[in-house]
């Protein structure tokens, strides 16, 4: 289990290209990436996308790329070349005319406009290797923040764990608390029978119809089974090492419907009890889950 929050680096040097990548990741229901600094080709940002979403699930993430090029790299970084033999023939060619024509000679934007004098550099090299040194530094950075996030889903699950053993002690405790109740409701109908009828005597059969009823609509055998089925998968989920958040807030609802209804149906002040305290250990839990992933 893993956290959402967390901050990686991750810095290569490759082909002349120095590529510094910084990811932040913070809680988020679901993956918000957001791409930041130096600008790349369509190719290379739908790279970095991938990337981090196949190693995050879901987060609000800002990958920030800072690129700084060498000399050799930097010499090409214009864009283009200007070949000084096109140009100093251009020249020539075009200083002849206009002495021909009594006419100033050829400003350099001229000369510069002639064919085969600019063309358009060949960036694929330099194109390859920012891929490159941007990918692998991104790796780096996103490794880095996997195991701060690791880390602390670690600290996370402890806490976790700790309050949905609360859970399963509470849910116990109702089941016990349960067992006991169509007995409870027999003494207090027979009593309170009585009263009414000044102590006369009393139908066995129809009061025994009586708590049985009352005992059917009391009956939390089917809540309590399926909060122990919820419990037992909070936790499986808890102890594993995938992406876990959205369905332990799945469980957490799940868990807290059970609590109600078992609340509603309370005919006893201990199951009463017994289900304030459950519910303040599910909100704990309801607090930390919103921080795993």
């Amino acid at each position: 289990m893993r956290s959402m929050t967390g901050y990686g680096r991750g810095v290569v040097e490759q082909g002349g290209v120095r590529a510094t990548v910084d990811v932040r990741a913070v809680n988020h229901r679901f993956l918000d990436l957001k791409l930041r600094g130096a600008a790349v080709s369509p190719g290379l940002e739908d790279a970095i996308t991938a990337r981090v979403r196949g190693a995050i699930e879901r987060g609000a993430v800002v990958v920030s790329l800072h690129l700084a090029r060498g000399t050799a790299a930097a010499a090409s970084s214009a864009g283009f070349r200007i070949d000084p033999d096109a140009a100093e023939h251009a020249y020539r060619a075009l200083a002849a005319l206009a002495a021909r024509l009594a006419i100033p000679g050829p400003d350099l934007a001229l000369i510069l406009a002639q064919p085969g004098v600019v063309s358009a550099e060949d960036r694929s090299d330099d194109d390859d290797a920012v891929s490159g040194a941007a990918r692998a530094a991104l790796d780096g950075a996103l490794g880095q923040l996997n195991g701060m996030r690791a880390a602390e889903g670690a600290a996370l699950a402890t806490e976790l764990q700790t309050r949905l053993d609360e859970l399963v002690a509470a849910r116990t405790q109702i089941a016990v608390l349960a067992a006991g109740v169509p007995q409870q409701l027999a003494r207090r109908l027979a009593e309170r029978v009585k009263r009414l009828a000044d102590e006369a005597g009393v139908d066995p059969g129809r009061l025994a119809q009586e708590v049985a009823l009352l005992a059917d609509r009391s009956d939390i055998t089917e809540e309590l089974v399926r909060l122990a089925s919820h419990l037992d998968q909070a936790r499986a989920l808890v102890s594993g090492t995938g992406a876990a958040g959205r369905r332990l807030d799945f469980l957490v609802q799940e868990i807290g419907r059970e609590l109600n209804t078992i609340g509603a149906k309370s005919t006893t002040a201990e199951i009463t009890t017994a289900v304030v305290a459950a519910k303040a250990s599910l909100e704990k839990v309801r607090e930390q889950v919103q921080n795993v992933e």
